[in-house]
């Protein structure tokens, strides 16, 4: 109700309350509700326009958003609930260039580095939307119609695996300002030069042969948990080029690649859960950045992450413990039995993906396994594109990533062997011993440095019955 002196301004009213009632029965209640607010508005705009004794009964943004919330009849009231703010917090980009421009060694590295969280943004959607969009299931070669061949590693890629593969490349490759020169993946047998993937001639030198960088990663780990719509990741390390690395016939140098974990530049994953987070490594501390989902913009929320130097968490998939060599058993028997670990009660949490279960215990402190077993002697995680990375991280953080022999970042990966065949010159190395580097496996213990360091206790101690 307003206070008119004029008739006319009660024609004016009236005229916009019918609009409204009429308005209303036709589209019905919840659709128009933003109509009514706004011609509501609108009307009593009019009025005070037209006298300056008019006094509408919507004057402000507040009580605009008081009738809405009464209208929907709903408990929201604006008067009595809190309102929902963002937090100020630092975007990833800021983060790069301030992180780049303190280290010099690393500064081309930017523009690869945002190039691979948005290509975790697609992977994020592309997890979400696998159901919806029948994204499951092994991938179909699109020539043939028959099922893909087997990868590296003995499995039937996925379509998810193939797709993810691709998102990863073209982050790397096509997005690297020429920084990264070549690529390794695990769904494929060998690296691959960033001008093969771009589709450029290899034959001849070009521009996207002479990074300094390569690259290698794990484009979607634990992919069978999404049709349980369980947390999955990607793992991706950067490794500088040797000085005197020259690029071969194909502009790619296979030995860039067969380092040990303590030539990486930068080291990081991204799980997909119930957030989506992204952990990054330059070498000088840890950091954690959520997605915001307005804004689909990485924020950090986890500045300067530090791992416990001791915690009450373990996760080992103890369906194996029988396959488990006796310093792991004794290990997890003897944590079990203490009960209580850094003043917490022992508990087990294991998802079955690497991302998932080591991210939760950087932040819980703990430790995770993935032992060697009688099947698998060198266990089943990859060290150049799996254990390295993780363990780069979880160093950084102040834990510990162990082989329970040693340290898993001074691992070198088996070189490549000379050829001794009269068909191929003697300086011509062998791509198969290649391969092998590039997909060893490595038994992998990471997490806090307490913890750690009673595992490597029990493998000295009991010793290996193999």
């Amino acid at each position: 109700k307003t206070h008119r002196s004029h008739p006319s301004h009660q024609r004016d009213e009236e005229v916009c309350l019918l609009d409204l009632q009429g308005t209303n029965r036709m589209m019905g209640f919840r659709s128009v509700s933003i109509t009514f607010l706004s011609a509501a508005m609108f009307c009593s705009q009019t009025i005070a326009f037209q006298s300056n004794v008019a006094t509408p009964m919507i004057t402000t943004a507040r009580q605009t958003s008081e009738l809405y919330s009464s209208m929907m009849d709903a408990p929201r009231n604006t008067a009595s609930s809190p309102e929902m703010k963002k937090k100020d917090l630092r975007t990833f980009q800021r983060f790069l260039e301030v992180e780049c421009w303190k280290n010099g060694d690393i500064r081309d590295l930017d523009r690869t580095l945002l190039a691979v969280a948005d290509a975790c943004k697609q992977i994020n959607r592309i997890v979400q939307r696998a159901q919806t969009d029948d994204l499951y299931g092994a991938a179909i070669d699109p020539l043939t119609g028959e099922l893909a061949e087997e990868n590296v590693q003995g499995e039937v890629q996925q379509q998810l695996d193939v797709l993810c593969n691709t998102i990863m490349l073209r982050a790397f490759c096509g997005a690297s300002n020429n920084v990264v020169c070549a690529v390794a993946s695990e769904e494929e047998p060998l690296p691959r030069s960033c001008a093969d993937v771009m589709g450029y001639d290899t034959s001849e030198f070009n521009i996207m042969q002479s990074g300094d960088y390569v690259a290698v990663f794990d484009p979607i780990d634990g992919s069978k948990n999404i049709d349980s719509s369980l947390p999955v990741g990607t793992v991706f390390g950067i490794y500088r080029a040797p000085d005197g690395a020259s690029a071969g016939k194909d502009g790619l140098n296979l030995d860039s690649f067969l380092q040990r974990g303590t030539k990486m530049v930068a080291a990081g994953y991204c799980l997909y859960s119930a957030t989506t987070v992204l952990v990054l490594t330059l070498g000088s501390g840890v950091h954690g950045f959520t997605l915001d989902p307005d804004k689909q913009k990485f924020l950090q929320t986890h500045p300067n992450i530090r791992i416990p130097d001791v915690g009450s968490l373990y996760s080992f998939n103890e369906a194996n413990y029988r396959e488990f060599s006796e310093p792991v058993q004794q290990f997890l028997t003897s944590m079990k039995q203490s009960g209580v670990v850094g003043g917490k009660k022992v508990s087990s949490r294991y998802v079955g993906a690497l991302v998932a279960d080591v991210h939760n215990v950087l932040i819980n402190g703990g430790i995770y396994g993935y032992p060697a077993t009688r099947d698998n002697v060198n266990g089943k995680l990859r060290l150049l594109y799996e254990s390295a990375p993780m363990a780069m991280i979880m160093e950084q953080a102040g834990g510990a990533g162990s082989t329970g022999q040693g340290r898993i970042l001074d691992v070198l990966p088996p070189q490549r062997k000379k050829n001794t065949g009269h068909n191929k010159s003697d300086d011509e190395p062998d791509d198969d011993e290649a391969g092998k580097g590039i997909h060893v496996r490595v038994p992998t213990y990471l997490g806090s440095v307490e913890n750690v360091y009673e595992l490597e206790q029990c493998f000295k101690f009991y010793g290996e019955d193999d």
